[in-house]
C-alpha cells in the first residue's frame, strides 16, 4: 500500500540507530531488498531506505553509546509541540524536546509513564513511510508494557486512541488493539513471563514479508540471531530476530 500523508495520531516512520551505519546498511539491504543510499553528513549521514523508489524506513548513527541499538516507532502529530505538552501533563516524560529536522519536519522522543519510548513526527518535506503493509515494509507497531490500564489512559489523552481488547472478558486482555476513528493503528500486550525479565516496556516494529521462516533463516545468515519462533498467531506467522548490531524487530507473514 502506497502512503502519501497520515493523520494526526497514526504512526508513520521507523529508524533505527546504529553503532555500525555500512553494517547496518548492509545486512537490511540483503534482508528486505532496501537501497539505503548515505544521507549528508549534516544528518550524520542518515539513510532514508527505499523499496523501488518509495520510503520505507530510516538508519542514523546510534546518538548514545550506552543505550542498546533499538528500532524507533514515530506517531504523525500537526503539532510536536502541543502534543508534548499533553505528554507532560499526562505523566510522561520527554527525552528531546521537539526540534526542527532540517526541512524535513519537526520530531521529539517521549517515554511513556511505563517508560515505553516513542518517537513524534510533524512532517513538512518528509511525510513519512510512502510504503507500508508490503513485503520489506513497515505492517504493525506494537507496544508490550507491564500496565495495560495505565498505558491506555496515557494514549488516549495524548493521541485520542481507543483501546480494543481480546480475549475472555472476565480476565486481562490477551492483546489490545489501539484504535483511531474505528482505524486499527497499532497493537499492546502485557509483557509475560517468556520474555526476559531485564526487558523494559517498549514499542517493537513490524516488518511484513512473504515467507517468515525463509526471511529468518536468511537474518541469521545475515549475522542476525533469531530471538523467537518462527510461530503462528492470528494473523499470520511471525518471527522475533536481532540484526547484525544487535536491534531487535519482527518479522509477519501476513495470512492471505
Amino acid at each position: 500500500m502506497e502512503m502519501e500523508r497520515y493523520e494526526n495520531g497514526v504512526p508513520s516512520w521507523v529508524d533505527l540507530g546504529s553503532p555500525d551505519l555500512p553494517k547496518t546498511r548492509e545486512f537490511y539491504a540483503g534482508l528486505f531488498g532496501w537501497n539505503c543510499p548515505e544521507g549528508p553528513p549534516e544528518a550524520g549521514g542518515y539513510s532514508v531506505c527505499d523499496i523501488g523508489g518509495k520510503f520505507v524506513a530510516g538508519l542514523g548513527p546510534q546518538m548514545n553509546p550506552d543505550m542498546p541499538a533499538m528500532w524507533m516507532s514515530y506517531v504523525n502529530v500537526d503539532s510536536a509541540d502541543d502534543t508534548i505538552a499533553k505528554v507532560k501533563a499526562n505523566g510522561g516524560s520527554v527525552f528531546v524536546e521537539p526540534m526542527d529536522v532540517m526541512e524535513a519536519g519537526r520530531m521529539a522522543i517521549l517515554a511513556d509513564p511505563l517508560g515505553a519510548v516513542i518517537g513524534l513526527w510533524q512532517p513538512n518535506q518528509h511525510t513519512g513511510a510512502q510504503l507500508v503493509n508490503e513485503p520489506g515494509a513497515l505492517c504493525w507497531n506494537e507496544l508490550i508494557t507491564t500496565d495495560v490500564d495505565k498505558s491506555k489512559a496515557f494514549y488516549k489523552a495524548v493521541f485520542g486512541w481507543d483501546a480494543a481488547d481480546q480475549g475472555p472478558p472476565s480476565g486481562p486482555p490477551a492483546y489490545t488493539e489501539w484504535k483511531l476513528r474505528d482505524r486499527s493503528v497499532g497493537g499492546a500486550m502485557p509483557k509475560n513471563d517468556q520474555m526476559p525479565a531485564e526487558m523494559p516496556p517498549n514499542w517493537g516494529v513490524y516488518f511484513a514479508v512473504t515467507d517468515t521462516d525463509a526471511t529468518a533463516e536468511k537474518a541469521k545468515d545475515l549475522g542476525g540471531a533469531l530471538f523467537f519462533g518462527p510461530t503462528d498467531i492470528e494473523p499470520g506467522r511471525f518471527a522475533v530476530i536481532a540484526d547484525n548490531v544487535g536491534a531487535v524487530f519482527n518479522v509477519l507473514t501476513l495470512k492471505s
